[in-house]
């Protein structure tokens, strides 16, 4: 797994629209430093890293990094329905809740 994929996972899930404009702005350049295509490894652990909510588009940001990984998507846990509506399109590109695991 690559150092920049590592780094970003390290931190954990993107946080929610009430982090510090620093915070996201630090999640931020993490994710751009990760080019694409992802490994199929390295999809499985960022798929880890979604949030409560789009976190200002990050968590979209977050969706086509894990899609440019091949073969199969890898299972992401539900966020529930105040996630947005890139967890629905997660759900309606990945085979409705085949991609996704409940909580």
């Amino acid at each position: 797994m690559r150092s920049e994929v590592q780094a970003f996972v390290a931190d954990g899930p993107l946080p929610d629209v009430e982090a510090s404009e620093k915070e996201i702005e630090r999640r931020e350049r993490q994710l751009a430093a990760v080019s694409p295509p992802v490994t199929s490894e390295e999809a499985a652990a960022l798929a880890a890293c979604f949030g409560p909510d789009d976190c200002y588009g990050l968590a979209w940001t977050l969706v086509h990094l894990i899609e440019t990984a091949p073969g199969p998507v890898p299972r992401i846990s539900d966020p529930g329905p105040d996630a947005g509506d890139w967890a629905g399109v997660l759900r309606a590109r990945w085979g409705g809740d085949r991609g996704l695991a409940a909580i």
